[in-house]
């Protein structure tokens, strides 16, 4: 079926999906854009409720396309014009699906309940989602037990965490943790391990904190870091050594690197595991 107009409803609601978080929340979907995201979703078996492409699109990506169509409900063509007006990026690829939320959520009180393999990462007020796609992505491929985020972190199915996170929010647990500082008092009650990760020169190193899979590390906002309440919380500080003159890391690096120090002795962490 070919759509043209961009008053049609279905055309209005994947508008209104990618550019409003309160509109995600409230009807539990969310859109997603581009060949290999789409393709992507459907191989990991995210419910697609309905699909939009272009015929360039279906020329230049006809595996990915043909994923989608195997496990969506609602297919239709729409014109280059239409797919420019919908993107969030400057070359659009002509492949949106609408998709509902998923089922990776993972309840806040189940979070060390049962035995962590490879230990979580938590964010507090990690609001840039570009950063956050990023943290999503590395924590995924390392194979994280989970990410558990604060309030003010930014919303996971933003369309830049979506590209960002290259699929790997489809398959990464994650868990709302609410307030930060009350949730590490929390963990800790739980028996798992919290570390703030600060810049301190009198906090333990990276390399010497000897983290384990009962290891939560608690990564700041971008600008601010942690709240010092939140870091005041955890039992354990660590910092990142540094040999240069800058003062501190991209929040997501840093989280990258402290990630990589989470899983590096672990079994598989070698053979990618």
């Amino acid at each position: 079926m070919l759509i043209t107009s961009r008053d049609n409803p279905t055309v209005r609601r994947f508008r209104k999906l990618l550019a409003d978080g309160k509109a995600r929340r409230e009807e539990h979907a969310f859109v997603i854009e581009g060949a290999r995201l789409c393709g992507d979703a459907a191989l990991s078996g995210i419910a697609i409720q309905a699909a939009l492409y272009t015929s360039r699109a279906a020329e230049t990506y006809p595996s990915q396309l043909a994923q989608v169509r195997a496990v969506c409900r609602e297919l239709y063509e729409i014109p280059e014009s239409l797919a420019k007006a919908l993107a969030d990026t400057a070359s659009p690829q002509g492949i949106f699906c609408l998709c509902g939320m998923l089922d990776n959520r993972t309840a806040f009180g189940t979070i060390g309940r049962n035995p962590p393999r490879r230990g979580y990462l938590a964010l507090e007020n990690m609001q840039d989602p570009a950063n956050l796609g990023t943290v999503i992505r590395t924590a995924e491929a390392l194979g994280l037990d989970g990410l558990l985020l604060s309030d003010g972190c930014c919303d996971i199915y933003n369309p830049k965490v979506l590209r960002g996170s290259m699929g790997g929010v489809f398959r990464l647990p994650f868990a709302y943790a609410g307030e930060m500082a009350e949730a590490v008092r929390v963990l800790q009650g739980r028996g798992l391990e919290c570390w703030a990760c600060v810049v301190d020169r009198d906090a333990v190193p990276l390399p010497e904190a000897g983290l384990t899979p009962r290891s939560v590390c608690v990564v700041g906002n971008e600008g601010a870091g942690l709240r010092p309440e939140t870091a005041a919380a955890c039992a354990h500080r660590l910092t990142i050594p540094m040999a240069g003159r800058a003062e501190s890391l991209n929040a997501s690096t840093a989280a990258g690197i402290v990630m990589w120090e989470m899983t590096r002795r672990l079994p598989g962490a070698e053979s990618g595991e």
